[in-house]
């Protein structure tokens, strides 16, 4: 038994990793259960009991996106001190996983916040979280950089809001090939990190 529950969960977290990859090129409105049944060559009744249900799914394949971002993004900055050195390293990771990019189709919230933002409901309510955590990570560095001394006096919340922003609109530049746009998040960044006089 412990064995099944074990290969269960296996699949479970390989179907929605790539249900992340999917849903960052055609969104989460874009899953079914037997498209990543027939994608993996797994049973669509097997995946079905994982699931049981679309909005199931598209939960899973949000938190598979959300853990994978961590992992890439998040967890390898935390080795920098707090403030603006954490900031400059998250914007770096950030970098990689939009350029690589981590998902198939880019910024797995770029491509679904837009699907959902004025749809109520759980998946709404997952993406929105994680877009929140994001910026409040953001603003929180933001805010001991300034109380420490290091950066000029601002608002961190709408520092934090305008960096997210931009890394919003790098992510469209980086999937339509424009030139310059890592190089343009780092110099807005830069700006905003400028040492206190």
């Amino acid at each position: 038994m412990d064995q099944r529950l074990l290969r269960g969960a296996r699949t479970r977290q390989k179907v929605a990793r790539h249900g992340v990859d999917v849903a960052s090129q055609e969104g989460l409105e874009g899953l079914s259960i037997g498209r990543l049944a027939t994608d993996l060559g797994l049973s669509k009744s097997g995946v079905q009991t994982l699931f049981k249900t679309k909005e199931n799914l598209q939960l899973a394949v949000a938190e598979a996106a959300r853990q994978a971002f961590t992992e890439a993004v998040v967890r390898p900055a935390e080795s920098a001190p707090p403030g603006a050195a954490r900031l400059r390293a998250l914007t770096e990771h950030w970098i990689v996983y939009a350029e690589e990019p981590l998902f198939t189709g880019g910024c797995f919230w770029a491509a679904n916040l837009p699907e959902f933002d004025d749809r109520p409901g759980s998946v709404r309510g997952v993406l929105a979280l994680h877009r929140r955590t994001w910026q409040a990570l953001l603003a929180r560095e933001l805010r001991h950089a300034v109380e420490s001394g290091e950066i000029t006096p601002q608002d961190p919340d709408l520092t934090a809001f305008q960096i997210d922003a931009v890394f919003h609109a790098a992510n469209l530049a980086l999937r339509l090939g424009e030139a310059g746009a890592v190089a343009r998040v780092r110099r807005t960044v830069d700006g905003f990190l400028a040492p206190a006089r």
